[in-house]
């Protein structure tokens, strides 16, 4: 079996696996036996898992794998989907090297070339996140990127990045060989067995319904690639994928092309190619622009097909092909492959536990990228079913990053036309999709569309980023220096910090907790004391096991037996979860989501409370109204709900109302700041004044892999309340945190950071950017991001901190930075008090 699909061609998976009978029950099915299902049953049993079932509608190696082109690089965009790729090499190499499977791995190296200037700019930045990464990369100038490449034509390249340790597989090989391994340690692989549905009993999945009849299971992992979605369905279940048209074409063997060639990428061209054993090129594209397979559902019979040849829409690439290796100019190709790939709306593979079911686990969706992450993602699932949760930040790829709407078939054929090509699109900082667009709309959408706002997208909501002067068109023109909106952000935060400036902040995820027993729940996940008084506001952290974040948030005490909880736009379907699985059975809590149902707008600056006043009688004196309090006040015959708080850390006050109130509440600060000459602002500049604040962001500063402790977040805990991964942090309160999240301020006024810069301390790489953005008030770039002691060993001190230099390496350069362990901006909080 292995031997026929060594070939240089992709060639359809035969049977490798003795026919074993259809077990009644197990601990778990695995549904799809490519090469991401045959990892997760690989790693299940290598942790001792028994009573494992394979199921595989074809032959294992079929779906997508067959047809793969088999390249494996390890440098993704994040440590933690970095970390996949690399064990991913890591597995291939043992499987052949150490266990005996021939799958064609060969450690041939990668090269990515660059042809422009901005190309060159994400390059060095690609480099120097390698090196914090763990993986070795160098930057290669015109020559050398041509000595690695002989037959590439090299004139108009600038350079490239050489990633040695990269290499290729023979994707279906790769399947069948961690399948004979899971077989080996006792696992049943099926083939030739379709899954019809997920059975299920109430919220929790039970089992499946196959064309051979039922297996109960304790869990069901869903590995089916472009099939997944639909099973989802069958259970209410969103899992957004969609199969969309990838090509590659297979040329004659031309003189001077061998098997030990790197797989080599130029993004510029959106073309990648790479050498097959006898001298022929595999050349394929990520263009801008895709075709979505357009079918109701995915055939079952399609396990090893192909779409039709489209040598029209392959003739760009071809073209590009053909400039770039001059030898395939008058080589023929025999070989067109048109395979269909799952790809998700943020072109990231999805991965975790739907919110709300139980024993279902989904690893599905990987665009493009399946048989470099497969080894690494199987891991890592398996750890996270053997844990009982992840055991490295996963947020990025986490199925609880979606909302229902886009697994919608309409928005994902949009959607997906332009994910694909994100592979080889600039990586423009802030890069907002274009597809799919205006879905969810907040309040204020059409009002601040009127004042010429550019609007970005966040769970689908339109969200105001920033403000253009009248005559200009709201459009960003991005660049990796200062973007166009820069000086229009700046009078937005040196509006909100001299005067007053109205933020419409409607997509913040929203939730009503109410019940005799919510109390309780609540002081059980969150790290503060939320036994407050009626009208008090408690930011906690809300935490695992282990003692790192799980989320963190601002609630609001309504009464006795309910609370008012506000976090983050993207986290509101993982808090819901979070939440509600950790109500105990039988407790009188009910959770309910009310972000579409509330909207938020906010008066911030030092003439808020001015503003303000002249349009509601309520008494907002700091002793009638004291910072982290909330009241119900009555603006243009709307009652809302004022709350004292602040993301920008000046004066302020959220208001929150019903969506039908907002405008009207709008309407009249708008009218009544005229006098004050009252500025809009929007979320880049939002963003720019956290900074300066050394506010934390989840997905940035905090997450799975991060405590409170080194967040810098201690003060709000409180120690004698009994809370969910307390153990843990009492441990590293004693031994001290081995990282610590500092703010820094270039000493340069003209570089722009953007985040994932590295940090150097006194000279030594000591971690990297997790933020970063220019600050109007202090007129220079500032940053966050976490350090650890360069040696790797001991803890990290505010002593040790304040001893050290402390540089940051930006496009090649390393930059002076200044380092803050309190807020770069107004440390003592007077503004807001």
């Amino acid at each position: 079996m292995i031997e026929t699909l060594l070939s240089n061609t992709p060639v359809k998976p035969q049977s490798a696996f003795s026919h074993a009978e259809l077990p009644s029950s197990a601990r778990v099915v695995i549904v799809g036996g490519g090469i991401v299902g045959a990892s997760v049953a690989h790693h299940l049993t290598l942790l001792g898992w028994k009573d494992v079932v394979l199921l595989e509608q074809g032959q294992i190696g079929g779906g997508t794998t067959w047809h793969a082109a088999g390249m494996v690089g390890q440098l993704r965009t994040s440590n933690s989907l970095t970390k996949i790729n690399k064990y991913s090499v890591e597995l291939y190499k043992h499987l052949q090297e150490d266990l005996g499977y021939d799958i064609g791995w060969l450690q041939v190296g990668s090269l990515i070339v660059g042809t422009c200037e901005e190309r060159m700019t994400q390059l060095r930045r690609t480099a120097a996140m390698a090196e914090v990464f763990g993986v070795e990369a160098s930057l290669l100038d015109r020559e050398a990127s041509q000595e690695k490449w002989p037959l590439m034509r090299s004139d108009d390249v600038l350079g490239g990045v050489w990633l040695p340790h990269d290499g290729r597989v023979i994707p279906g090989a790769t399947a069948v060989a961690m399948a004979m391994e899971a077989e080996k340690r006792g696992a049943a692989i099926i083939e030739s067995t379709q899954v019809e549905k997920v059975l299920m009993s109430g919220n929790r999945a039970k089992g499946v319904q196959t064309d051979q009849g039922e297996i109960q299971a304790d869990w069901v992992i869903l590995t089916g690639g472009m099939w997944t979605r639909q099973l989802g369905l069958g259970i209410d279940v969103d899992i957004p994928l969609y199969p969309v048209e990838h090509h590659y074409v297979l040329s004659e063997p031309i003189e001077g092309a061998h098997r030990n060639l790197p797989c080599a990428r130029d993004p510029d061209r959106a073309i990648y190619f790479r050498s097959l054993d006898d001298g022929a090129i595999k050349l394929g594209a990520f263009q801008a622009r895709s075709t979505p397979w357009m079918v109701e559902r995915v055939p079952s019979d399609f396990t090893c097909g192909l779409l039709d040849d489209d040598w029209e829409g392959f003739a760009e690439p071809l073209a590009d092909g053909k400039h770039r290796i001059p030898a395939l100019e008058n080589t023929s190709f025999p070989k067109f492959v048109n395979g269909p790939e799952s790809f998700t709306p943020d072109n990231q593979f999805i991965v975790g536990e739907p919110a709300g079911v139980g024993g279902l686990f989904v690893l599905a969706g990987f665009n493009s990228v399946g048989i470099a992450s497969a080894g690494g993602a199987g891991k890592y699932a398996a750890e996270w079913l053997e844990q009982g949760s992840p055991t490295l930040d996963l947020w990025s790829v986490d199925i609880r990053r979606f909302a229902s709407f886009q697994n919608d078939r309409s928005y994902l054929r949009e959607r997906v036309t332009e994910t694909l090509g994100l592979h080889y699109q600039m990586a423009w900082p802030n890069r907002e999709m274009e597809t799919a667009r205006g879905i969810r709309q907040t309040p204020l959408s059409a009002r601040l569309r009127e004042r010429n706002a550019c609007f970005g997208s966040s769970m689908g909501w339109e969200r105001a980023n920033w403000f253009a002067p009248p005559g200009t068109e709201p459009m960003v023109e991005y660049s990796f220096k200062k973007q166009n909106w820069a000086p229009y952000v700046a009078e937005e935060v040196r509006g909100c910090r001299e005067n007053v400036a109205i933020l419409d902040q409607s997509t913040f995820a929203k939730f009503t907790f109410h019940g005799a027993d919510v109390k309780a729940v609540l002081q059980r996940l969150c790290g503060a004391n939320v036994d407050v008084p009626e009208g008090d506001t408690v930011y906690t952290g809300m935490f695992n096991e282990r003692g790192t974040f799980e989320s963190d948030l601002t609630l609001v005490r309504l009464s006795e037996e309910e609370f008012y909880l506000v976090s983050g736009t993207a986290q509101v379907n993982r808090d819901f979860d979070w939440i509600t699985r950790h109500i105990p059975e039988g407790a009188d809590a009910t959770l309910s989501d009310v972000t579409s149902l509330l909207g938020v707008v906010s008066v911030m600056g030092p003439n808020a409370r001015q503003l303000l006043s002249s349009v509601t009688l309520a008494d907002l004196s700091n002793e009638a109204f004291p910072f982290g309090t909330a009241q119900e006040i009555v603006i243009n015959d709307c009652r809302v709900r004022a709350v004292r708080i602040s993301y920008v850390g000046e004066l302020g006050w959220e208001l929150h109302g019903p969506f039908g109130a907002i405008p009207k509440v709008y309407e009249a600060l708008r009218e009544a700041g005229a006098n004050l000459s009252v500025a809009h602002a929007g979320h880049y500049a939002i963003n720019a004044m956290r900074l300066e604040k050394a506010y934390r962001a989840w997905g940035h500063e905090l997450s799975t892999d991060e405590t409170p402790l080194e967040a810098g977040l201690g003060f709000a805990i409180d120690w004698e309340t009994q809370f969910l991964g307390k153990e843990a942090l009492l441990e590293q309160k004693s031994a001290g945190a081995r990282k610590r999240l500092v703010a820094f301020a270039l000493e340069d006024p003209e570089p722009t950071l953007w985040g994932s810069e590295p940090i150097y301390m006194s000279g030594q790489l000591a971690g990297y950017t997790t933020s970063g953005g220019y600050s109007p008030t202090l007129g220079r770039a500032v940053a966050l991001g976490y350090v650890k002691n360069p040696s790797g060993e001991g803890k990290m001190t505010s002593k040790a901190i304040r001893a050290a230099s402390f540089h940051l390496l930006n496009d090649g350069r390393r930059y002076e930075a200044k380092p803050y362990l309190r807020s770069l901006y107004d440390p003592m909080r007077e503004k807001m008090q």
